[in-house]
């Protein structure tokens, strides 16, 4: 790979010109005689045997090369900027690397802004993103595997925070027999019919023993349940966040229990180990708690029926 021959503040001289509307503004600006600002310029135009700017009157103005000079000295000053910027936080002890666990009931879309705040304030620190299912979901604090998370759970020996309360509601395919009995129903009614259990996300683990069904079906993964589910396998208690699409859709209906068609499962923030916790970790946490407040709110303040993400 050739070296650059272009210093960066050549090319912060022409983003400036642009940016600033002429050298005059771009020399105060940059804090730099105009005289500079523009030697800084045609020093630049005659290495790389270009013409930038035209003479348009008393005003320069980028030619088509200069456009795309511009637009991509731009994102070097930017990826510039932001590599000093991580340099900084390492040394102040940021992490080059947060490894995260999170229950798969949480809400994903919501997981997946908080992961892109956290890099876009921290791009060069890495994320190891660990999808808790089954009973390994505390394997990855005890073991060390995970510096944050989010469970259902507090495991032993570690100190969880509330951090949100999640809605399921017992649902199946609209054409399922179930559907079909056209009343109010009873847990006597669904004993006839495959109930379908995720093993570990179900909220049968916190609250009432599994119900007494004549099939059942349990599967390791809540997608396999929600697919099994929409495609008239059996019912299943499901995170309303799940399935809103779905719900949306016509493909899956709550079922119209007499009493007990919904349940609540909380989640907990926690940290492996606090008080050594490091900024990149301690940030994160920062994020996850205002995004899911900011959900909170939004959603209290939405009407229960046409609600698009509801969290309770």
């Amino acid at each position: 790979m050739p070296e650059p021959r272009i210093p960066l503040d050549q090319w912060r001289a022409l983003v400036a010109v642009v940016e600033k509307g002429g050298y005059a503004r771009a020399a105060a600006a940059l804090h730099k005689s105009q005289s500079s600002v523009t030697y800084g310029v045609q020093q630049l135009e005659s290495q790389l045997g270009v013409k930038a700017f035209k003479i348009a009157g008393r005003r320069a103005e980028l030619t088509p090369t200069g456009e795309l000079l511009y637009r991509r000295a731009r994102y070097l000053l930017d990826e510039a900027a932001a590599l000093e910027q991580s340099a900084q936080r390492l040394s102040a002890g940021w992490e080059a690397e947060v490894r995260l666990a999170v229950e798969v009931i949480f809400p994903t879309w919501l997981l997946l802004a908080c992961l892109d705040r956290l890099g876009k304030e921290s791009p060069h620190t890495r994320i190891e993103l660990i999808e808790a299912v089954l009973g390994h979901r505390t394997d990855a604090l005890a073991q060390g595997q995970a510096d944050l998370a989010i469970f259902g759970s507090v495991p032993p020996g570690f100190l969880g925070e509330p951090l949100m309360r999640l809605r399921f509601v017992l649902a199946a395919h609209p054409e399922h027999p179930v559907h079909q009995l056209g009343r109010k129903l009873s847990l006597r009614d669904l004993r006839p019919y495959r109930h379908l259990v995720v093993r570990e996300s179900s909220p049968e683990r916190a609250s009432a023993p599994s119900m007494e069904t004549t099939q059942r079906w349990t599967f390791s993964h809540l997608a396999t349940s929600i697919e099994a589910a929409r495609s008239g396998y059996g019912f299943a208690w499901l995170p309303e966040e799940k399935i809103r699409q779905e719900l949306a859709a016509g493909t899956l209906k709550p079922l119209p229990m007499r009493e007990g068609g919904e349940r609540f499962a909380e989640l907990y923030l926690i940290f492996a180990d606090r008080e050594h916790a490091g900024p990149a970790t301690l940030r994160l946490a920062e994020i996850i708690r205002e995004a899911v407040a900011s959900e909170c709110k939004r959603s209290a303040s939405r009407p229960k029926t046409s609600a698009r993400k509801r969290i309770n």
